[in-house]
């Protein structure tokens, strides 16, 4: 998900729906879920993340379909490889610290909703992931272009974390079905 067209496009589609969300934090919001090993369909997904559209049938739309069917691909087979969707890398570095802000912050969210069981079982350093994307999601954007690198550092942070974090939710999920039985 990186393609500039690709951002703009769903941009305007989001806007196009009334989703009343931005593009980056609906990403976020729908990996934090699959992360958390929640589980849904492409009916009902938006439902799951408690996300209601202004207009009606938009859960039908193929931009909404295709953004579900590849998240969940993309945790199915190798979450190492995750990118968030944000503006693309010619935008201005404030707009895409901004998006970054809002993937994380939108997969907070989504991870609490998918969590269930397994966060009791979570490690200790899937708390601490946990918390770093929490610190994140709670910063303000960069404002100086000379950050390039930091924004590239956090970005690669971020991309490492939610595939550590998605082998700590499994390991929690094998955990929490031990102590059931």
């Amino acid at each position: 998900m990186s393609s500039s067209d690709e951002y703009a496009a769903f941009t305007q589609t989001l806007t196009r729906l009334q989703a009343g969300t931005a593009a980056s934090e609906l990403h976020g919001s729908l990996s934090g879920y699959l992360c958390a090993g929640g589980r849904a369909d492409a009916e009902d997904w938006l439902a799951r993340l408690e996300i209601t559209p202004g207009v009606d049938g938009a859960v039908a739309d193929p931009a909404l379909r295709d953004l579900f069917e590849r998240a969940r691909a993309q945790f199915a087979s190798d979450p190492a490889q995750l990118k968030p969707l944000l503006p693309p890398p010619a935008a201005p570095l404030k707009q895409r610290a901004r998006a970054l802000v809002e993937w994380c912050r939108g997969f907070l969210g989504g991870f609490g909703l998918g969590a269930g069981a397994a966060s009791a079982h979570l490690s200790a350093e899937g708390e601490e992931i946990l918390g770093d994307l929490g610190t994140i999601s709670a910063t303000r954007a960069a404002s100086d272009d000379d950050e390039e690198a930091s924004f590239n550092d956090v970005l690669a942070f971020v991309q490492t974390a939610v595939a550590l974090l998605n082998r700590h939710v499994q390991a929690a999920r094998r955990a929490a079905a031990r102590s059931v039985h």
